[in-house]
């Protein structure tokens, strides 16, 4: 390994390699580090139609069609007592991905060796060593062939933590992550073999039903088995597992209070164990700093109801690289990079959250959703029986592409609110602002600058009129 680096990237999921092979392309050496050997297993199957936009920029769009993923043409919702459909043909990128991770993430990792990424697997970082609050080297450690460990250290200009939730920066060194008390949910799930499909719904649709204490998501996958979950607060987990023998039980309990995946699962086989996990949403208040940006769950995590991991991953990751570029070839300040990437990445967290937790207020009915969705974008979106633009452009992730690439303003939730409508803005407002107060106000605009991607991948400034 290098003892220096422009840029170290420490981990190689979907935020990690993508913001590697990003830098690479622009030019700069970079080093990724990554704990694991892929292949390695990861939960997080479904990916939005804005993955298109990014898997065109790294470049490895062409391999990722080729490996045959399931394709995701939409989204099928059984939420209290509405249903609707997501139709993603509708978008400029009509469909996404229902992937397995292990394979997913694994392309793309070996895509960025190709575009010149120095990557090393199995290779975990222990420590990092600071000039005042400038990370400038990272002590790492790996096994060697005789059982034993090899150190070193590696010194860099600019840090990308793309660490997942273990997050190196903000738990250990800034110690500054945030749990919404009402996002500390818990996720249990399992596969099946010989679910059944969606009827007339977008192929690969995800199937997404809400019962009494949670939701459950039915995900088909190109293997031909569909990845079955259950997401509930902890408190109400903790309540039913004490009531039953296992995981596998109170998972078919909850299949059984849910219509939706009765029916897809009444001819299916669990053929795999049942695994938990703690699915805490949060927020790390400082999202970049003095050579530092934090990507993907590093940074923050959001309830996956709308399937928004690896878009938020791959999409700070497209953030950070452009801002990076910028600032390294003096088109912008580090300062001004900085508070670009922050407050363009609070601001995707932050739409999906609010119009998460609307949906989490389950039997206010399908219009009502849409309405949060257009109050929660910077345009003027159709909304007609049957389709509502808005709530396409949020949940698939666009909105967020577009907010960057177009000098987006800082969202302004409505002050002008339809009477069957009050309750549930003033419940966006609190949700907003109790999240929102705790970040700097220095960092709560864009200020004229936007991402662009051509000639090359970098920001810019709206000219003074």
């Amino acid at each position: 390994m290098n003892k220096t680096t422009q840029v170290l990237v420490i981990g190689g999921g979907p935020g990690g390699s993508t913001a590697a092979t990003l830098l690479a392309r622009q030019g700069f050496t970079v080093t990724l580090l990554e704990r694991e050997h892929f292949p390695r297993y990861h939960i997080g199957e479904s990916l939005l139609p804005s993955c298109l936009e990014i898997l065109d920029l790294v470049g490895a769009r062409e391999k990722i069609e080729a490996h045959g993923f399931q394709q995701k043409d939409g989204g099928y919702f059984e939420w209290g007592s509405d249903s609707w459909t997501l139709d993603f043909r509708k978008l400029h990128h009509p469909y996404g991905f229902e992937v397995v991770r292990s394979e997913f993430d694994q392309l793309l990792l070996e895509h960025a060796k190709s575009q010149g990424v120095q990557v090393f697997e199995g290779v975990e970082v222990q420590s990092l060593a600071f000039e005042g609050e400038r990370p400038r080297s990272a002590r790492w450690a790996q096994a060697d062939s005789q059982g034993g460990e090899e150190t070193g250290e590696i010194s860099f200009d600019v840090l990308v933590d793309a660490s997942g939730r273990a997050g190196i920066m903000a738990t250990r060194y800034l110690q500054s992550r945030y749990y919404p008390d009402t996002f500390q949910n818990v996720a249990i799930w399992g596969y099946w073999q010989g679910a059944k499909r969606l009827e007339d719904q977008p192929q690969g649709a995800i199937a997404v039903g809400s019962i009494k204490d949670g939701w459950l998501w039915g995900i088909p996958l190109h293997t031909g088995r569909m990845s079955v979950g259950l997401v509930m607060h902890k408190t109400t987990f903790k309540d039913r597992r004490q009531q039953v023998s296992s995981l596998e039980h109170l998972l078919r309990q909850a299949i059984d209070e849910c219509p939706l995946l009765c029916r897809l699962l009444e001819s299916g086989e669990l053929v795999t164990e049942v695994r938990a996990e703690q699915d805490f949403s949060y927020m790390t208040e400082r999202l970049a700093g003095p050579g530092y940006f934090l990507v993907g769950d590093a940074a923050c995590f959001v309830d996956p109801l709308l399937s928004t991991g690896v878009h938020l991953a791959t999409s700070s990751a497209l953030l950070a690289a452009a801002s990076i570029g910028s600032f390294l070839r003096r088109e912008a300040t580090e300062e001004q990079a900085r508070a670009f990437y922050s407050a363009s990445y609070r601001q995707a967290y932050l739409r999906i959250i609010v119009l998460v937790s609307g949906l989490y207020q389950q039997y206010n009915g399908e219009a009502s959703y849409f309405w949060q969705a257009q109050q929660l974008t910077n345009q003027d979106y159709v909304a007609s029986p049957g389709l509502n633009e808005a709530f396409l452009q949020v949940v698939s992730g666009m909105e967020d592409l577009k907010d960057v690439t177009q000098s987006a303003r800082q969202l302004e939730l409505p002050s002008i609110v339809p009477e069957e409508e009050q309750a549930r803005a003033e419940f966006m407002q609190g949700v907003y602002t109790s999240l929102f107060k705790r970040f700097s106000p220095t960092e709560a605009a864009t200020d004229g600058w936007y991402l662009y991607t051509k000639p090359h991948l970098g920001l810019a400034r709206v000219a003074a009129d």
